[in-house]
């Protein structure tokens, strides 16, 4: 759909807005509202915390009109200055942290609420829409973030001088109202589109799991005669099968170097690799940089891997798992791995599909529960039952499972390419809107503009 352009424009003489409409005005972001800081109350003041007051930190900034908080403080914290209300319509803004380095959170608030230090409150002047305040701090998110400084650490940071005297642009507050009210209705209906997408997505990852624990605990054969398992979670399976600890289908389960056997100072620039979670996750093993020379490789020629070898993540982002494949450069696992060495009664495919499937999962998730983090040990890994068909039948449904993955994939991407569309027409049309490039005011009615 296009849409009207004005009747004639004027350059503003500020690169990221170009040609504006011939009758607007362009004003300093510090000229248009009033900014308040926020802060984090004393954590030993439990007297403080838990009460009924939102108190916004980046984590909230996930949508463009804030209605409530993770964390809430309470009226004490209030009355004794540990925090201060910022009042409903207030644009709140992420000011420092790591998410500035790919996004800038922009989020208007639906009440009054209290923000952390690493937020920035903005109160709107007189003859300033605060919704169009928020719209059109969204659309200079580019020229926000080439305002950045290193704040420690990594951590990004919003030069404020130089942030406070962007140019915006300023059209009369009818303007403003009609151009918050079109974006508002057209971003909803662009937003609603993406929802469906994701929704599509996550239904898709849901058939393809369910899809993939009926193959490897019931088979292809819709006609196979089935027993019981003896096992409850797994119920019938087919009379030929069997169920067996995945360790009887192991030459040999090692977890990789512990302690000062390999730390990350013994890592060379170039020699063999050490493979980790980094590979594993994606199934990936082209990325990564760690290294040992040949003498450290032979020392710990224990922990070398092979092609067909399973790699479990053991920590932390646990029961990820990828198959050494062919091609590889030589190397070892690092700490964060298990490494499963399948014999010869077990297709090395159909283990990894197995074991990546929701019947193992559930076992791995049950079992490892306990301490600060999900881990999975050699123990986990070795006990866990699974079922097992003849090593023909494994092959097939492996092969199977990998067309199915295909198709499921297929779909997956097409919807992504479709949310990444819908963002990107997102984007494009808040920056036409913003800076005048289309004329929107007779796009909305009067009630909606008001």
């Amino acid at each position: 759909m296009s849409f009207p352009a004005y009747e004639s424009y004027k350059e503003s003489g500020v690169e990221w807005l170009g040609r504006v409409p011939s009758h607007w005005n362009f004003r300093p972001l510090k000229h248009l509202v009033i900014m308040r800081s926020g802060g984090t109350p004393s954590k030993e003041r439990e007297d403080y915390w838990g009460g009924e007051i939102p108190w916004a930190s980046a984590k909230d900034l996930k949508v463009d009109t804030l209605t409530d908080t993770q964390d809430h403080l309470t009226a004490e914290a209030l009355d004794e200055g540990a925090a201060q209300l910022l009042p409903a319509n207030a644009v709140v803004v992420l000011v420092r942290g790591m998410m500035l380095a790919r996004t800038f959170p922009v989020c208007r608030l639906s009440r009054p609420m209290t923000i952390n230090q690493d937020l920035k409150g903005l109160i709107a002047n007189r003859g300033v829409d605060p919704n169009y305040l928020a719209w059109s701090l969204r659309a200079s998110e580019v020229e926000t973030l080439c305002r950045l400084d290193e704040a420690g650490h990594g951590t990004k940071a919003l030069r404020m001088d130089a942030w406070s005297t962007m140019e915006l642009p300023a059209p009369s507050l009818a303007e403003q109202q009609a151009i918050a009210a079109f974006l508002d209705r057209e971003t909803a209906k662009i937003d609603a589109l993406v929802e469906a997408q994701e929704r599509l997505i996550a239904l898709l990852k849901e058939k393809r799991q369910a899809v993939i624990s009926h193959a490897v605990t019931k088979g292809l054969d819709p006609s196979a005669q089935m027993k019981d398992s003896g096992v409850e979670w797994l119920g019938q399976m087919p009379a030929h099968w069997e169920v067996v600890p995945a360790k009887n289908l192991a030459d040999s389960i090692k977890a990789g170097p512990f302690g000062s056997a390999l730390t990350k100072d013994m890592y060379s620039s170039a020699g063999y690799r050490v493979y980790g979670q980094e590979q594993v996750i994606p199934g990936d093993f082209r990325i990564g940089d760690y290294y040992v020379t040949s003498d450290r490789y032979n020392e710990l020629s224990q922990y070398r891997v092979e092609v067909g070898d399973l790699l479990v993540s053991c920590v932390g982002t646990f029961g990820k798992i990828a198959i050494f494949p062919q091609g590889a450069e030589p190397g070892i696992i690092n700490p964060r791995l298990i490494r499963f060495r399948p014999n010869n009664q077990v297709d090395p495919t159909y283990l990894c599909v197995l074991l990546r499937s929701a019947v193992s999962f559930e076992q791995f998730s049950y079992l490892s529960r306990g301490g600060t983090m999900d881990v999975i040990n050699i123990g986990i890994l070795g006990e866990i039952v699974v079922p097992v068909p003849p090593m023909q039948e494994q092959i097939s449904i492996a092969g199977y499972l990998a067309e199915v993955q295909e198709q499921f994939d297929s779909l997956s991407a097409a919807s992504e390419a479709a949310i990444t569309l819908l963002q990107e027409r997102r984007a494009a049309l808040i920056s036409a809107a913003v800076t005048g490039k289309i004329d929107v005011r007779g796009l909305v009615q009067t009630a909606e503009a008001a």
